[in-house]
């Protein structure tokens, strides 16, 4: 029920005693013109009322406090709560972007040691934390691109080459940069074939500005080319973007500047454990090497300029020093290896009766396939995506990467127990089970939630959006 079912004509909450604040007439501050001939017409509710509906809203919640979240590509993994306790210091709460640099020089600094800190990381040379978010991390990368080629007066090298198993962004943000979008097929193991790279550079010619990629891949995978990838493109003059989303599988292990990438952008609200989801908050600070550093905003006088006000997302950026500072280099590195771990000790579990169709082993995530079980039961992955929140589950991503038909994109992350690991498996071979004894209870499925399965087409074409 909404709050307006549950109004009661004339209940109210606390009122307090009368004021001996002088009572100041709206209109004469607003103006008559400008004020309601009629009052709102708001619920009436009792305090106990309005705090019963919305703690009722808020059990219905699912986040990774509630429970296991294994969203493909999104790394949603447990967020410590010291984070949010430092990054709720009346230090770094209270700092306002406007006080003076010398009121604000812990903050500043923790924002400097964070900018080496990821350079560390990433094998970069400088970083710029103003960006938003991933999204807003890759449009400033590629006008870093887009400016260094101004800068060198190749203005016509416009064509950035993504791979067909990309994130959706990638092609966004290039074309939001100006850039011409040409995609790269995969190869049948899922990675970028170096043969059809160097086809694309060649077609390119003198208009390619750079290939943008992500390493490992959206199946998983680590890119095993990626050395010859990188002298191909910088052989042809172009420009290698390193889309971060996937740091997690490989964080301290080895860095983008290794692989041979010229700017990097990152999702602090994911690879360093701060909450994300629901459109925010989230980082995306943008790091470059020697060559596209003076570029980068705040840097230098080729800076492409101011790409967000202030300091960026100052409270994510604090939550991600604290992520850092606290597990240190070998506890980056050990995060890594375990997400690995988790992954390939889910994807052997499951792949005996789902499909896998890019090998046994994975990095921190990996992809199956219901094509088959579709084909056999008429079962679809979104049935089993379904099925799983019956079953206490958050789904995994489905039905991306589209080059896999039916698919489910599995993260577990690393801050997963294994006890929760085999809880998971275990639901996801019994789904496997129903939907070859009874399917029809996972086209019905969920039935265990407040509302049953929703039309997700018709919400998006013609969204409620008025309570």
């Amino acid at each position: 029920m909404t709050t307006y079912e549950k109004s009661v004509p004339g209940r109210r909450g606390f009122i307090s005693e009368q004021s001996d604040v002088p009572v100041v007439s709206l209109a004469s501050i607003m103006g008559e013109e400008n004020l309601r001939k009629t009052p709102a017409a708001l619920p009436e509710l009792a305090e106990t009322d309005v705090v019963r509906h919305y703690t009722a809203l808020a059990k219905q919640n699912f986040g990774v406090d509630t429970g296991f979240y294994p969203l493909g590509s999104c790394t949603m993994k447990y967020n410590p709560k010291i984070n949010e306790a430092l990054a709720a210091l009346p230090g770094f709460l209270g700092a306002h972007p406007l006080a003076p640099d010398g009121m604000n020089r812990g903050c500043l600094r923790l924002l400097a040691e964070l900018e080496e800190m990821l350079c560390e990381v990433c094998g970069m040379e400088a970083f710029t934390l103003q960006p938003a978010a991933g999204a807003h991390g890759e449009l400033t990368g590629l006008m870093c691109i887009a400016a260094y080629f101004e800068k060198t007066g190749q203005t016509g090298r416009k064509v950035i080459l993504i791979p067909d198993s990309a994130h959706g962004t990638n092609p966004a943000s290039a074309a939001q940069a100006g850039f011409t979008v040409r995609s790269v097929p995969s190869g049948s193991d899922g990675l970028v074939d170096p043969d059809a790279l160097r086809v694309a550079a060649e077609a390119a010619g003198e208009s390619l500005a750079g290939l943008m990629l992500t390493n490992p891949n959206t199946l998983g995978l680590f890119e095993r080319h990626i050395v010859e990838i990188a002298e191909i493109i910088h052989g042809a003059g172009g420009l290698l973007y390193y889309d971060g989303a996937n740091l997690n599988a490989v964080m301290g292990i080895t860095t983008p500047g290794a692989m041979g990438f010229d700017v990097v952008h990152l999702n602090l609200h994911k690879t360093f454990s701060t909450p994300h989801g629901g459109g925010g908050p989230g980082a995306g600070p943008v790091g470059a090497n020697k060559v596209l550093a003076p570029f980068l905003p705040g840097k230098g006088e080729d800076s492409i300029g101011r790409v967000r006000a202030y300091y960026g997302s100052f409270g994510v950026l604090v939550k991600a020093y604290c992520y850092i500072r606290t597990l240190g280099g070998s506890g980056l590195r050990e995060a890594s290896e375990t997400a690995v771990l988790n992954a390939n000790w889910l994807l052997k579990k499951l792949r005996g009766a789902y499909d896998a169709p890019h090998g046994e082993w994975c990095m921190h995530e990996f992809v199956l396939s219901c094509a088959k079980l579709k084909a056999e039961t008429g079962v679809s992955a979104m049935d089993v995506a379904k099925g799983l929140i019956d079953k206490g589950f958050h789904p995994p991503t489905v039905y991306f990467p589209t080059i896999v038909p039916e698919s489910m994109m599995i993260e577990p992350t690393e801050t997963e127990a294994p006890e929760t690991l085999e809880a998971f498996a275990s639901a996801m071979l019994a789904l496997y089970e129903d939907a070859h004894v009874n399917p029809e209870t996972l086209h019905n499925a969920p039935v265990t939630t407040p509302v049953g399965r929703l039309d997700a087409t018709a919400a998006a074409r013609n969204p409620v959006i008025k309570r």
